[in-house]
């Protein structure tokens, strides 16, 4: 997916439709010159409900779509004929979807099943027709209830992809060529910083039957969290996976100055980040000799570790293992 198409941030204008109104009609025909009330209820207002599409990656359909109404509901008539309820408007999103207020910022739900459907929001109520309010007071009221406003307002869907397992690590410490290596996925691989600008997804097959899900976050940087590089624009897919591995090069000037970092900038975005499970690997071991790796080992975080070489594919099996483990251990 190219970086113009992937699209995990919508602003947009949503309005549910009106109610219909209810029916004041009192029942006339060639038998009945003052019939009683038979005035049918308006159909209610159009809802605008979310539903997921697990072949949606992206919230880009819904780019160019700023506004988007649902169908109001029609009036009741004679003979207690209901009025036809407004057209519901189905906006299809990718799974991990989360619509928010955008005064107040406030959650109000997530799609993360395919064919999941929400109601975002409610269509205005069809009023009562004349019917409802007979008695033997007053026989043949002469009003009927008007339908209820729609609702509307600016509201965010924002994009946090799902995966089991999410790669952080600096720019260019080799997350993409990992990603590229374990699974089929095509990330664009270069050597300088910020080759990775989208997340990209991959399917990992572990032993026979087994698969996990990897996504390949864009480098983090110092101050990633207040906005520096790319900023909190991608941190936020980081919420959703089980596990998280950091990547650290072999060639980091100080390996666990690097990994403390980016488990600072973590935790400063959000402090429920360091409650997931972690894995340490080495990347671009085969620049490394058995010595050096004895020193590293000394002093690395108590974590499980590992050594790995996408160059080499040494220690991406073990690697596999590792996450697979951690994403089937029991909670402590």
């Amino acid at each position: 997916m190219s970086e113009s198409n992937f699209i995990d941030y919508i602003k947009i204008f949503l309005r549910s439709g009106k109610g219909g109104s209810g029916s004041k009609h009192l029942l006339r025909n060639r038998s009945t010159a003052k019939g009683g009330p038979d005035g049918g209820d308006g159909g209610r207002g159009g809802h605008i409900i979310l539903k997921g599409n697990k072949q949606l990656w992206t919230l880009i359909h819904l780019k160019y779509r700023k506004h988007i109404y649902a169908g109001n509901g029609e009036n009741g008539s004679g003979n207690n004929k209901k009025g036809a309820d407004g057209g519901d408007m189905i906006i299809e999103v990718p799974l991990g979807t989360v619509a928010k207020d955008s005064e107040n910022d406030e959650q109000l739900m997530e799609i993360t099943e395919h064919d999941e459907a929400k109601i975002l929001v409610y269509g205005g109520k069809g009023g009562l027709g004349n019917t409802h309010f007979k008695s033997p007071v007053r026989q043949t009221p002469r009003y009927a209830q008007k339908g209820e406003e729609g609702k509307e307002g600016w509201f965010i869907l924002e994009l946090k992809i799902l995966a089991d397992v999410g790669l952080v690590g600096f720019p260019n410490a080799g997350k993409s060529t990992l990603l590229s290596k374990l699974s089929a996925a095509k990330p664009k691989i270069a050597d300088y910083e910020f080759t990775t600008m989208v997340p990209n997804l991959g399917i990992v097959r572990f032993k026979e039957y087994n698969s996990f899900v990897m996504a390949d976050i864009p480098g983090i940087i110092e101050g990633a969290h207040e906005g520096r590089g790319l900023g909190i624009r991608f941190l936020r897919h980081i919420e959703r996976n089980s596990v998280l591995l950091f990547i650290v090069p072999a060639d980091s000037s100080d390996i666990n100055d690097e990994y403390r970092i980016l488990v600072k900038e973590l935790e400063q975005y959000n402090p429920e980040l360091l409650d997931k499970k972690r894995i340490l690997a080495i990347s671009k071991s085969d620049l490394l000799d058995e010595e050096l790796m004895k020193e590293i080992k000394k002093d690395s975080p108590k974590i499980p570790f590992i050594f790995i070489s996408s160059f080499t594919k040494s220690g991406l099996e073990k690697l596999k293992e590792i996450i697979w483990g951690e994403l089937n251990a029991t909670p402590s």
